[in-house]
């Protein structure tokens, strides 16, 4: 049974745990890891302060744990990096016979659960295994309607509560940034830092973990930018801010405002929904981004662009610990594939997970990038006007050349046109002075990051 660490994130109860959590899914921390049979229950000992490692097991059924530990979390940090090392395979879980300490917290589970449990083994005299028992064993009892019931409610309380906590958090958000407007944006970018991770730690409290990631970044966002722009950056920032919370607050039910707020759908329940967007095209590899985020978290972006028709652009994004060290890539910027691409809801359908690739080259030269069919200034308000809390936003530039300003500062011009935009970084290399065909770049609404483009001697990337 797969798992992926999105799911390990929204398990957890706050930011805290789950970069405790990263910092325990090393290998040195752990020992008896296994796997039953059936490859529904793991388990482990990870090392502790005691003289004892405490032990900590899973059902990848309904995601339950248990661990020895005394924390009053639930699940705790133990059990939130052994299912972090699972959906990463950072150590192998080698199927094994169910250790009786696993068997009698699924026995205890059970009634609750409704889980099946593998047979304990008797002294000296092994017992059928899980995979032995599934299919012997008798079909389940039917479920009581009046406990299918409390179930429910219980769950309709659990997302009403959720909602009042994002909700309060939200309200607590405006009244910070109505602080650091009051108090003056010189001296919030000075103390920046400090003072998003106030306000970020109140919002992990208030479950808009996904919100509090955001306002966490935004000091270094600011701060990438020249020092005359920073007042007007830290400006858009707090406005997306203040657009989100209010767009929440109309729509709290909305998946794409509720993954921008709390946290992103379940990959299983995405790849389950029928209605979801699932588009088969060739797809051009634009660019790989890899960033170490403050958490403790590596955010790991693949651009593709697609070369057919549906969404022009999907942005497939992964997270895992920065304690595991950078992962290979499945891609390589500039190749081009065949495969199905099932888009998460939104307005403007951006990300995605890829759920089937062709395998092998595809025959004959590289396809040729579509144009814009569409005015620049309408390409770059476009999408600002369905997503305007979004911090940046995918374009396809028709033809321009990079030039360099007198003060040092590259600049990206249409041809025939005077209207040109700024560049975020430097630009080097074949990139200034070429004339490029197309360009794919990331559009913040005041400055461009190129991911690639193309030009009459061929594919250009950045950086």
């Amino acid at each position: 049974m797969a798992i992926d660490v999105t799911a390990v994130e929204q398990l957890a109860t706050d930011q805290a745990s789950l970069k405790a959590a990263a910092g325990l899914a090393k290998p040195g921390k752990w020992s008896g890891l296994g796997s039953s049979h059936d490859a529904a229950l793991i388990w482990g000992e990870c090392a502790g302060s005691g003289a004892h490692p405490y032990r900590v097991t899973a059902d990848l059924r309904d995601l339950g744990s248990k661990c020895t530990c005394p924390s009053r979390k639930f699940p705790c940090k133990h059990a939130l990096a052994l299912l972090w090392m699972h959906a990463e395979a950072i150590l192998p879980f080698p199927a094994a016979d169910t250790p009786d300490w696993v068997v009698e917290w699924l026995g205890r589970r059970r009634p609750a659960s409704g889980a099946p449990q593998p047979a304990p083994v008797a002294s000296g005299v092994p017992g059928p295994s899980a995979k032995d028992l599934g299919a012997a064993r008798e079909p389940e009892p039917a479920e009581d309607p009046t406990a299918a019931g409390r179930r429910e409610a219980a769950n309709a309380r659990r997302a009403d509560d959720t909602d009042r906590a994002i909700l309060g958090a939200l309200e607590a958000l405006e009244q910070w940034i109505g602080d650091q407007l009051r108090l003056g944006l010189a001296g919030f970018i000075d103390d920046a830092t400090a003072r998003c991770r106030r306000i970020g730690a109140r919002l992990v409290d208030g479950k808009a973990a996904a919100l509090a990631g955001h306002v966490d970044e935004l000091p270094a966002r600011i701060w990438a930018l020249p020092p005359g722009d920073r007042v007007r950056g830290a400006t858009v920032e707090l406005a997306r801010l203040v657009m989100l919370a209010r767009a929440f607050r109309a729509a709290p039910r909305d998946a794409e405002l509720r993954r921008a707020v709390a946290a992103a759908e379940r990959r299983e329940a995405l790849l389950d929904d029928p209605a979801a967007l699932r588009i088969t095209a060739t797809w051009d590899v634009l660019a790989e981004q890899v960033r170490t985020r403050r958490d403790g978290l590596i955010a790991q972006t693949t651009w593709l662009l697609n070369l057919g028709d549906g969404p022009r652009f999907a942005m497939l994004l992964d997270f895992f610990p920065a304690s595991t060290g950078r992962r290979g890539s499945a891609f390589v910027p500039g190749e081009q594939f065949v495969g199905d691409i099932l888009f998460y809801p939104a307005r403007a359908p951006l990300r995605a997970l890829l759920v089937r690739r062709e395998a092998g080259a595809i025959d004959g030269p590289p396809h040729d990038w579509p144009r814009p069919a569409a005015p620049l200034a309408e390409l770059l308000t476009t999408p600002f006007l369905a997503e305007p809390w979004a911090a940046e936003r995918p374009v396809l530039l028709p033809p321009g050349r990079v030039g360099i300003d007198q003060a040092g500062a590259p600049w990206w011009q249409p041809h025939g046109g005077t209207t040109p935009l700024p560049l975020a970084g430097e630009a080097t290399g074949l990139m200034t002075g070429t004339d490029l065909t197309c360009t794919a770049a990331l559009w913040s609404a005041h400055r461009l990051e190129i991911l690639a483009a193309q030009s009459a001697w061929g594919r250009i990337g950045h950086g």
